[in-house]
């Protein structure tokens, strides 16, 4: 009978018990959440409870399994099955316990700074620390339990006195990740390009979606993702329209006529800003930037908050001053000229000269009579 009550209380106990500090705990964190509203720790806290029981349980059993006197011949395998199972579960909780910590400290610098640019470069830097801070984790935690097995231990001299080769080898082999790498701190720490940062890459427009060790991916205007390394941002030239701040100046070309009314076409842009709400009210212009023998080239300036904001504006000025010009002064519009062109005052007007009938040898030859039998 004690062969059976002995393990059943000792792995029934550290499981129950498990259970009530896990519940416990996720009490006294709720109650600190409602009670401090002001701060997200305690919710975020709250997100490592399934690592924090698995610890109380790896940790409970390996400490009474001895007592357990349950599978004596698989005593060694089980011990080392929880051993692994407790360095895991503590590898799981510290990661979150960190993310909880590092992502209340920025939701309170964002709360705290209304510079959109800065709020950026720490949301950037935040997010690579901790993907810094999990790949050392997870590293360490499986140091930890390879050096659990005797064999591992056993190699470690030989692996030690190999170290130099290998590092070597392995320098050479993954010099393009260990590149990528040291990009991605350099652009956490060097603030060349943000989470949500407005880029040009390749002649694509987008906006910066995810940033990582090795690779950053760019949301394009129509749902696309470009993913690229981001040595590429510190090797090659790129365009970021929201450093120094995301206001943007836009221009829109027309082809018009030559006879268009310039200073209408100045009031109406006025006008068409007036009512646009991505319009910024900083400045706007309309000029004539170039002509061809048939048209010339309007240029109208205007000016917006962000990127998005100047394409709402561009395809508006454009769309109605084109309804606009075609309504109110369709002569304005690019035409092509099929009348004779306008002589100068008392230049001679040339006479048309008939164009003369082709003649032919047999038009002046009778026709030949047939031979009369």
């Amino acid at each position: 009978m004690e062969n059976i009550l002995r393990p059943l209380i000792v792995v029934g106990g550290s499981v129950l018990l498990t259970l009530v500090i896990g519940w416990a705990t996720d009490r006294l964190m709720r109650k600190a959440d409602e009670r401090h509203s002001e701060t997200p720790l305690w919710g975020l806290l709250r997100r490592a409870r399934v690592p924090w029981q698995l610890v109380l349980c790896a940790a409970l059993l390996r400490g009474s399994y001895d007592e357990a006197q349950l599978l004596e011949e698989h005593k060694v395998a089980i011990g080392r099955v929880l051993t692994l199972v407790l360095i895991g579960a503590a590898a799981w909780l510290a990661i979150r316990i960190v993310a909880a910590v590092v992502e209340t400290s920025y939701s309170r610098y964002a709360r705290v700074h209304r510079d959109a640019a800065r709020v950026r470069r720490v949301r950037t830097q935040v997010t690579l620390i901790m993907r810094v801070v999990s790949a050392v984790v997870g590293v360490v935690a499986v140091a930890a339990m390879l050096l659990t097995f005797p064999a591992f231990r056993a190699a470690g001299a030989s692996l030690l006195a190999s170290a130099g080769i290998l590092g070597i080898v392995a320098g050479v082999a993954a010099q393009s990740t260990l590149s990528n790498m040291f990009a991605g701190l350099q652009i956490a720490f060097g603030d060349m390009v943000r989470i949500g940062d407005t880029v040009v890459v390749d002649g694509e427009w987008g906006t910066v979606e995810e940033i990582t060790l090795t690779f950053l991916t760019v949301r394009t205007w129509d749902e696309r993702r470009i993913t690229m390394p981001v040595s590429y941002f510190t090797s090659k030239a790129f365009e970021n329209w929201s450093r120094g701040g995301a206001q943007m100046t836009g221009t829109v070309f027309l082809h018009v006529d030559h006879s268009a009314p310039m200073e209408a076409m100045r009031e109406q842009l006025r006008d068409i800003l007036r009512a646009c709400p991505a319009w910024d009210g900083r400045d706007y212009g309309l000029v004539v930037t170039d002509s061809t023998p048939s048209t010339m080239e309007v240029r109208a300036l205007v000016t917006a908050k962000d990127a998005d904001d100047l394409w709402t504006v561009r395809v508006a000025v454009r769309e109605q001053l084109i309804h606009w010009l075609s309504e109110k002064h369709p002569y304005a519009l690019p035409r092509v000229n099929a009348a004779d062109a306008a002589l100068p005052p008392g230049y001679p007007v040339p006479s048309r000269i008939p164009t003369a009938r082709r003649t032919h040898q047999h038009d002046h030859q009778p026709a030949a009579r047939p031979d009369r039998l």
